[in-house]
């Protein structure tokens, strides 16, 4: 069975990676652990966002390290750049005090991840390039694309959850199986350090 992977970048690193000694991931390999063996891998669409370093300036390196190994080991993999938006807020105080309600707060949110998921899901189910597509990620905005593939191709639909609590209704709903990132499958499913054939390497803070 031909499938296609669909990876919601910013809503699987923090689901699952985050503060975690898994990050140097082999998405084809992961995915393999996890799916049925008639599940024949032939694209995985990774949407993500370029990171800006204003926190850590070493950031930016070690992601585009890594999205370069990703590149240069999995053929099936293509990465698909959505942007960070930076702006300040006013948000409620935990503890407010009779002065003091709120505080003005930085708030980073990423920008196009689910919208641009959800047009390849539906592009790639009209040009009839999968008979499954497995959705990565736990965003309730996704339930609509999915609804339409189903309802208009028919195509058998899976949902990975990156971390191990509940899914979302709207997209259990028009999913034909759910799974879930354990640990342990991570654990089993890192890059080769460094990367056969290249100088790239698991950053030392990984």
């Amino acid at each position: 069975m031909k499938t296609f992977i669909y990876i919601d970048g910013f809503n699987f690193y923090y689901g699952a990676v985050k503060d975690s000694p898994y990050k140097w991931l082999d998405f084809k390999q992961l995915f393999s652990n996890i799916l049925a063996s008639d599940n024949q891998i032939s694209c995985i669409k990774y949407f993500t966002a370029r990171v800006s370093g204003k926190n850590d300036p070493d950031q930016p390196i070690r992601q585009q390290t890594y999205l370069r190994a990703l590149e240069a080991y999995i053929p099936e993999i293509s990465i698909y750049f959505v942007h960070f938006l930076h702006h300040e807020v006013a948000a409620p105080l935990a503890r407010p005090t009779k002065n003091l309600r709120f505080s003005r707060v930085i708030k980073t949110e990423e920008k196009g991840s689910d919208v641009n998921l959800a047009v390849h899901l539906l592009n790639d189910a009209w040009l009839g390039l999968y008979d499954c597509a497995v959705v990565v990620s736990n965003d309730s905005d996704l339930a609509e694309s999915m609804k339409l593939v189903k309802a208009q191709h028919n195509k058998v639909l899976g949902l990975v959850l990156p971390s191990q609590g509940r899914p979302s209704k709207q997209l259990a709903a028009y999913a034909d199986f759910i799974k879930s990132v354990r640990k342990t499958t991570l654990a089993k499913s890192q890059l080769p350090n460094p990367i056969p054939g290249t100088n790239l390497r698991k950053p030392a803070t990984w």
